[in-house]
């Protein structure tokens, strides 16, 4: 697929999945009343698409390493938009559940192809911009579907949520399936592809044998932790912390033995891709947490309804979006590393303002903040995680970072719910405030900034200024960069030729 239609993919697969978790929860008392289900069946609606989901996001993105993001994606939408039909129709609760079941299968395999796409399309340096593109659109999108699911459901009742989905799913996933190239280059070695093809150039991995106990191994123990976080309490709660430790343990000893690991050495060996899977962790727990938390004093302590508590969180939404293509600026003038922390303390400092805002006035101001810096955590560590990536791995890679904004929420959820029951209404804010600092040392093993220019092209006079000699053309009349750098070639403050930002392998 051309670039244009892979970011308009990629951003709308992205929706697609927020719109449906957000306008669900709106939908769910509807549904309970209108089916006559307990709420148990109906908090199943969600944890089991969450379980499904969290089992196979990155065997699916490792499908998509193999056959191509494009057929995993089209896949991906067309089965999630079938499935989001079916539920719409479904004639008892067991149906709605086990069509969520459905839904999340075909959201695992969509979710890593929504990045594995910008990967392989777009140049290592043109990533920050598609991905700041698509954060922002999760952020409208979780913005958008509370309101969206309440009106929706108010006019037309509970099944007209899932309707929602289905038409942008059916469309892009058709448009991908005749979308021309496949995001999966070929084998032999290419000269630079044209501006809007797949960019960089992959060693076939059909011949590869799919790791499929590893595979069923990360399932179990993903699948298990995602339930016991759900349910912690109880017998239930205690059988699945044993098998997620049991899991994880087959897991581990499967993957030191397997000639071809389901997590390839390369993704799972860097430092840098580690500390940013694990910052995304700590951000969405603090933020969901902290969500979750606010609610609850929002509408118990200070006595809002729920209508006036969503617009006391509107700001949080609002500075999630704005914060997006921020972070593609501060990414390329400070570097990951900087970017990361600076947002990472920001997103401390707006939950330690909720936890003693007095007023509305201050929640305001907390979730401003707390938006802000998760939108820009968002952003630049998932820009490390695709980037320090093969691309031959983007789907892995890109699984990961789905799998990490899964668990984040629930682990977070369930933080708060244990700590609201054992300390007070407000100290979920504080814990999490200090579990965000307590994460900033990870942020060592992210890339550094730009380095400064090298110097003149050798046969160049060193008298030159730089940004005239970083420009100083070849014998065939195009600029020749002065050493890896992220400033721009240029004469006289004029970008000159093709040449894009661009960074080394260890910068941002």
């Amino acid at each position: 697929m051309n670039r244009p239609l892979t970011l308009a993919s990629s951003v709308c697969g992205a929706m697609v999945v927020a719109l449906d978790g957000t306008v669900l929860t709106v939908a769910q008392p509807t549904l309970q009343r209108d089916l006559d289900a307990s709420f148990a069946q109906v908090q199943w609606t969600s944890t089991g698409y969450l379980v499904a989901v969290a089992a196979l996001l990155v065997f699916a993105g490792r499908l998509g390493d193999r056959y191509g993001h494009r057929r995993t994606f089209a896949l991906g939408m067309l089965g999630f938009g079938a499935a989001s039909a079916g539920v719409a129709v479904a004639p008892g609760v067991g149906w709605v559940i086990g069509l969520r079941v459905v839904q999340g299968v075909f959201g695992a395999l969509l979710q890593p192809a929504t990045l594995g796409m910008l990967r392989t399309t777009y140049p290592p340096e043109a990533l920050r911009r598609p991905i700041a593109a698509r954060t922002a659109a999760i952020g409208l999108a979780a913005a958008a579907g509370p309101v969206l699911g309440g009106a929706l459901t108010t006019g037309f009742g509970w099944r007209s949520v899932f309707l929602l989905n289905v038409v942008p799913a059916v469309v892009f996933g058709t448009l991908a399936l005749a979308g021309g190239k496949r995001s999966r280059a070929a084998s032999s070695p290419v000269s630079r592809p044209a501006p809007d093809m797949a960019w960089e150039p992959r060693p076939e991995t059909e011949g590869t044998p799919l790791d499929v106990p590893g595979a069923l191994w990360l399932a179990v123990a993903l699948a298990c932790l995602v339930h016991t976080l759900v349910a912690p309490s109880g017998p239930a709660g205690a059988l699945g912390a044993v098998a997620t430790v049991v899991a994880g343990a087959g897991f581990v000893r499967r993957e030191r033995r397997a000639p071809a690991p389901l997590l390839p050495p390369a993704v799972v060996g860097s430092p840098a891709v580690g500390a940013s899977l694990a910052l995304l962790v700590t951000v969405s727990a603090a933020l969901n947490g902290g969500l979750f938390t606010c609610v609850y004093v929002l509408q118990d302590d200070l006595g809002l309804t729920p209508l006036r508590t969503a617009l006391v969180g509107l700001p949080l939404a609002a500075s999630l979006v704005a914060a997006a293509p921020v972070s593609a600026v501060l990414l390329r003038r400070a570097g990951s590393r900087s970017t990361v922390a600076g947002a990472t303390a920001v997103l401390a400092a707006g939950l330690l303002v909720l936890a003693a805002a007095p007023g509305t006035a201050a929640f305001c101001a907390g979730f401003a903040l707390v938006g802000a810096g998760f939108g820009t955590v968002m952003v630049a560590a998932t820009h490390v995680v695709v980037r320090q990536s093969p691309a031959a791995s983007a789907g892995v890679a890109g699984g990961l970072q789905q799998t990490a904004m899964n668990v984040g929420p629930v682990l977070g959820v369930a933080s708060a719910t244990v700590l609201v029951g054992a300390a007070g209404t407000r100290s979920p804010l504080i814990v999490l405030a200090v579990a965000a600092v307590a994460a900033l040392p990870l942020c060592r093993a992210l890339p550094g900034g730009p380095r400064p220019l090298a110097g003149p092209p050798t046969g160049v006079p060193a008298s030159l200024p730089a940004d005239v000699a970083a420009a100083v053309p070849d014998p065939l009349g195009r600029p020749v960069p002065a050493g890896p750098s992220d400033a721009r070639h240029t004469v006289r403050a004029v970008e000159r030729g093709s040449f894009g930002p661009s960074l080394g392998d260890d910068e941002v």
